[in-house]
């Protein structure tokens, strides 16, 4: 069933949370190819029978433990648009690296498992379309200070700046990371007040260096 997890039994039943916690950290600890009727269910406490009994196949399970993160990631951005400074926070979950070990395992099965990638995609499509509501609410008549850059190219910029340190910083590489980031703190925060996009390189050092006193 492509989409959306077949949901076997009561969707509260603690059993049914007890093996999506234990496939989540299966993941976590050991990547997507340790996952098994067997493995998750020794991990729960539990007779391989109940994993199929909630989770007919394995397309099942784990799109259900995308659609738990999903619903967390949905979680942080509302947060971000309650904050005090939205673009901030939504900056904040770009580069957050909690998850980072979860959306790599994630994105690599997609390639392979087409329900979960459809699943995927949907729900990422979705969070564009909120990132890009938050733009709009947040800046207003200040999007033309945006240089022809929409709020949907201006959420795609942060997403893949944000996912490139995050992944890289998975591999132990931090080159330019220190960089990239105060650039992007800068424009962030020249975007809310209205300033000009044209400050010059040397600006943005002599910040640098009044936050490292």
């Amino acid at each position: 069933m492509a989409g959306a997890a077949r949901r076997i039994g009561a969707e509260t039943s603690a059993t049914r949370a007890a093996i999506v916690e234990a496939t989540e950290n299966l993941i976590r600890e050991e990547g997507y190819v340790a996952v098994s009727t067997r493995r998750v269910a020794a991990r729960a406490g539990l007779k391989p029978s109940l994993v199929h009994y909630y989770f007919p196949t394995t397309d099942d399970l784990l799109i259900e433990v995308s659609r738990r993160g999903a619903e967390e990631s949905d979680r942080m951005i509302e947060e971000a648009l309650a904050s005090e400074d939205p673009l901030q926070a939504l900056w904040r979950f770009f580069i957050d690296t909690s998850r980072t070990a979860m959306a790599l395992e994630f994105m690599a099965m997609a390639n392979h498992r087409e329900a979960l990638r459809a699943q995927m995609a949907k729900h990422s499509e979705a969070m564009r379309h909120r990132q890009i509501e938050i733009f709009r609410h947040v800046l207003g008549d200040r999007l033309q200070a945006l240089d022809g850059c929409s709020p949907a190219g201006l959420s795609v910029v942060l997403a893949g700046v944000g996912r490139a340190i995050v992944m890289e910083e998975n591999l132990g590489v931090t080159v330019g990371h220190e960089e990239a980031m105060s650039f992007v703190l800068d424009w962030l925060e020249r975007l809310t007040s209205g300033q000009p996009q044209g400050r010059s390189v040397g600006s943005i050092s002599q910040r640098n260096r009044r936050r490292s006193v």
